[in-house]
């Protein structure tokens, strides 16, 4: 159904058109008549038809509606009537000759009719609008002027940094429609040009007439502002070029993109500048420079910063910068090096070396500096630091070097490590280092004044060595080699002095052994008073609970073995440690059966508690084998079968019913497996006396064509003594008990003189050994050994005698007497066995046996070696025979000539106090072997 609406327009419209009158004001009495049938339909139409037409329009429209038809009177009109009005005059707009179609009224089955056109009489017309205007034809190029002028106009506004003329999506959508339109060449060629001069105006000039007047800082933080101001305008431009950028330069790879061109222009109009470039390096450098000097401000970082910043972003960092950069730190370096070597000492160098390496590459990470210039720098100081022939010469300066281990500069030494490593110059270090171990070990060993502190020095020395090998030189192999050569170098070095009597026998070897023996006799107690006060010692190593005390001698011995296994020759060891071992097992002074026991499989098997060898297996099986410890294996054995025979003797005793006034416990000791003792001579008690003639009996009965001698110097006793302050139980030596055995029979006011007890003992030579008087009772010792004796009992810790005068020393004018006043809240006091301690003969008489038996097995080795040989020259001989004698230890070539041709004098004298006197010491004079010459060599032919 029509629309009023539409009606009211074509009535309007045939208004505009300027008709004639009467067409005109008929036409518009039509349309008013033909409007107020309309309001009569509209006003009789059912509401509920409204009501829908209304609901499918929009609010607004909605509303609209609603209004204009409460204005509007309701008139009753038919749907035929609505439908049949009279036909308007039309303006023709198709220029046609005929009338309008005429239009007929269909109707529907639903009583509603609707106008349908004459077919026939319709026909294609050509509509055709009077006095329309054409618009006129813009010009293309005035287009493209007009838009240029616009972005001219805002190039300008951004290089001078004032406000765009114009909106970025104004300007950026004439730059797209030039692109769209094929000018994006001379676009990008107008754009290129516009900026380079803008650079020119705006940067160039200006910093070029600056530099007449400012110093190098100030132009270089000009061209630093500048660089921001014309990187931020860069940016601005790239957003109005932004489809420019992305499209016509990103598919013209010759071509490089806005930004890269406005980094080009910079670099080639300002930094490339022949003013600005020197100005811009110089300025740059010197800020690293005012660094190196330690003058760093918050202001001059922040510069150097942004100026490293630049180099990178303009692409000169590595074409230009670095090189200047690199050719003064040389320099700087190099003068450096030189001033600092000259005026400070090997430590102070090293530190402040190390703290340059650290600021020059700590400064590449501060400020940027890029990773190749932080490797050619690290290179500059290694080359001028370290590897210079005369950085060399410093850095591993033997003497320098000692120092610094001597004053335990770890810091240092790590350094120093570092340094050298950075050349791969550690290897270098192997020389100063064993020098240092060599010099500090000797001095050690040959120390008389300090010689009972050796083995514990000695381990203080390891300690600290192998503490400096693993944190300051990181587990060099090399350097872990010359430890142990070092050491073991020194540790064998021998020289003719007091400390070994005149034999060229190591030291260490006895140390070694007075050390095991301190040890398995006194536990951890001994150990802690004999520890020096070192400056690493550990206090808590020493404070350890009883309950781990096992623990810690296992640990002790352990250490000691360490420093064990660099002695070559075990027999000076093996004698000393004999000889101790039988003092400890005859008086019963070990502190642990089981360390005993522990230290001799370790000396038998090679291995530490730890599972640690302390050589390897095979050089120790040939040191430290079974035939090492059999003597000593045996004499634990002896033990055994002693407290056995004993048994037997006190079994035997009860079987008889015998009743014997003291208790007898003997030790029998084989020959062969035990130190040799001289025999005292001692006349012993009738009590004493007896019950050892009863157990020889008794031991010969079953033991036959068995020969006892009898070693009273080593035997002990249990006296019991009444005292005026109450009765004490006495453990002491023979001598000792003989001594007080002489104040039985008298008060105890009564006093014996010295002289009276000396002349006693040359009365005692004269009496028969059944004498009953109280000098027949006497010990036939010399001076010295009495005085000793009555040290220990009026002088030590323990005076049950009293000495007159008062004093330390024993006199010949002194005179003895019971200590009435002694007192002492333990039953049971153990005094000094004076005898027990060694003696300086002793130690002699120990080292020359050992010399003997060297040269013995030394001159036994060249014979068996010219029996296989037949005929050998001289440097061969002094070879095989060092070979076969490395188990006991290396000789010297001149020991070895000296056992062939001639025994030196000292151990002729030795000769005669072993017994072995009178023997020939000249091979060639004992005809075993003669001299001769082979292709012009010393040679040596055997005789059969």
């Amino acid at each position: 159904m029509p629309h009023p609406k539409s009606l009211k327009a074509n009535s309007s419209r045939s208004k505009k058109f300027r008709a004639s009158q009467a067409t005109e004001s008929s036409s518009t009495s039509q349309s008013q008549e033909h409007q107020k049938t309309l309001s009569d339909s509209f006003r009789s139409s059912q509401s509920h038809a409204y009501s829908n037409d209304i609901a499918e329009e929009s609010p607004s429209k909605r509303l609209k509606l609603n209004h204009t038809l409460m204005q509007q009177p309701r008139e009753i009109v038919t749907a035929n009537e609505m439908y049949n009005f009279a036909r308007p005059n039309y303006i023709d707009l198709t220029n046609g000759d005929g009338p309008a179609p005429m239009t007929t009224v269909q109707k529907r089955s639903n009583g509603i009719s609707r106008p349908i056109t004459n077919a026939s009489e319709a026909g294609p017309k050509r509509l055709v609008v009077k006095n329309l205007r054409k618009a006129p034809r813009s010009d293309p190029e005035a287009y493209v002027n007009h838009v240029w002028s616009q972005l001219d106009a805002a190039l300008s506004a951004i290089l001078v940094n004032e406000k765009l003329p114009f909106s970025n999506e104004e300007l950026y959508r004439g730059a797209e429609n030039l692109c769209r339109h094929g000018r994006a060449p001379s676009l990008y060629q107008t754009l290129h040009q516009r900026c380079k001069q803008g650079v020119a105006e705006c940067f160039e000039q200006p910093l070029v007439a600056q530099a007449s007047t400012a110093d190098h800082e100030e132009i270089l933080r000009a061209v630093v502002q500048a660089w921001q101001a014309w990187n931020d305008r860069l940016k601005i431009i790239r957003s109005i070029f932004f489809f420019l950028d992305r499209s016509y330069l990103l598919q013209s790879p010759s071509l490089p993109s806005i930004y890269e061109m406005g980094t080009q222009q910079f670099r080639e109009q300002v930094f490339s500048n022949h003013v600005l470039k020197p100005r811009i390096l110089y300025g740059a450098c010197g800020l690293v420079a005012v660094d190196r000097e330690g003058h760093r401000t918050v202001h001059g970082s922040d510069l150097l910063r942004k100026v490293i910043k630049m180099f990178h972003d303009l692409s000169v960092y590595t074409t230009d910068f670095e090189p200047e950069l690199l050719g003064r730190s040389s320099s700087f370096i190099s003068a450096w090096s030189d001033r600092q070597a000259k005026v400070l000492g090997l430590g102070d160098y090293i530190q402040e070396a190390q703290k340059l390496i650290h600021v020059e590459l700590q400064r590449c990470d501060d400020f940027g500096l890029d990773e190749t210039t932080r490797k050619s720098l690290g290179t500059y100081l290694e080359d001028l630091l370290v590897d210079q022939a005369d950085r060399q010469k410093k850095l591993l300066d033997s003497t320098e070097i000692s120092r610094l281990f001597e004053a335990d500069a770890r810091d240092t030494l790590k350094q120093l490590y570092d340094l050298l490593q950075r050349r791969d110059l550690c290897e270098k270090l192997r020389v100063p280092f064993e020098a240092y171990i060599s010099d500090h070990g000797s001095q050690i060993v040959f120390d008389e004044a300090r010689e009972q502190e050796m083995v514990s020095r000695l381990l203080e020395f390891k300690k600290d060595l192998d503490s400096i090998w693993r944190t300051c030189f990181a587990r060099h192999e090399g350097l872990g080699h010359s430890l142990r050569e070092a050491f073991e170098s020194f540790i064998n070095k021998s020289k003719r002095s007091n400390m070994t009597w005149g034999t060229d026998n190591p030291k260490p070897g006895e140390m070694i052994a007075k050390y095991v023996d301190m040890i398995l006799k006194g536990g951890l107690r001994a150990i802690s008073g004999r520890m020096p006060a070192t400056k690493n010692a550990n206090k808590e190593d020493m404070d350890v609970s009883s309950e781990d005390e096992d623990l810690e001698i296992n640990k002790q011995l352990d250490q000691v073995l360490e420093l064990f296994r660099f002695v070559h020759g075990k027999a000076v060891f093996e004698a000393f440690y004999k000889r101790d071992l039988a003092r400890r097992l005859l008086l019963n002074r070990s502190a642990s059966a089981d360390a005993e026991k522990s230290m001799l499989t370790r000396l038998r098997s090679g291995e530490l508690s730890s599972g640690c060898l302390i050589l390897p297996a095979a050089d120790f099986s040939i040191e430290c084998g079974a035939g090492f410890t059999h003597n000593l294996e045996h004499m634990f054995k002896d033990m055994e079968l002693a407290r056995d025979e004993v048994a037997s003797y006190k079994s035997m005793l009860e079987q008889r019913g015998s009743e014997i006034s003291i208790d007898l416990n003997v030790s029998v000791l084989s020959a062969s497996a035990w130190p040799s003792y001289p025999d005292v001579p001692l006349v012993i008690p009738r009590e004493v006396q007896q019950a050892a003639t009863i157990f020889e009996q008794h031991y010969k009965v079953k033991h036959t064509g068995r020969k006892l001698a009898w070693k009273h110097s080593l035997a002990h006793c249990q006296l019991k003594a009444n005292l005026p302050k109450g009765n004490k139980e006495l453990v002491v030596s023979s001598y000792q008990a003989v001594v007080l055995l002489l104040f039985q029979s008298h008060s105890t006011n009564d006093e014996i003189s010295y002289a009276q007890i000396q002349a006693a003992t040359d009365l005692s030579r004269l009496s028969t050994p059944h004498d009953t008087c109280f000098c027949s009772q006497l010990l036939l010792l010399d001076d010295v050994e009495l005085k000793r004796t009555l040290q220990s009992l009026a002088c030590a810790r323990y005076r049950v005698l009293s000495k007159t005068p008062k004093g330390k020393d024993i006199n010949n004018t002194d005179t003895f007497s019971i200590n009435n006043a002694f007192s002492d809240a333990k039953y049971r006091i153990k005094i000094n066995q004076i005898q027990a301690k060694e003696t300086k003969e002793e130690n002699k008489e120990t080292h020359e046996r050992v010399a003997a038996d060297r040269a013995y097995e030394t001159q036994a080795a060249i014979v068996r070696i010219m029996k296989g040989r037949k005929t050998i020259t001289h440097l061969e001989l002094v070879g095989e025979v060092i070979k076969a004698t490395k188990s006991r230890g290396v000789l010297d070539a001149g020991d070895i000539k000296k056992n062939i041709e001639r025994q030196v004098s000292d151990y002729c004298s030795i000769d005669v106090n072993i017994g072995h006197a009178n023997r020939s010491t000249r091979l060639i004079e004992k005809e075993y072997m003669e001299r001769e010459e082979i292709d012009g060599k010393n040679a040596y032919s055997y005789l059969a």
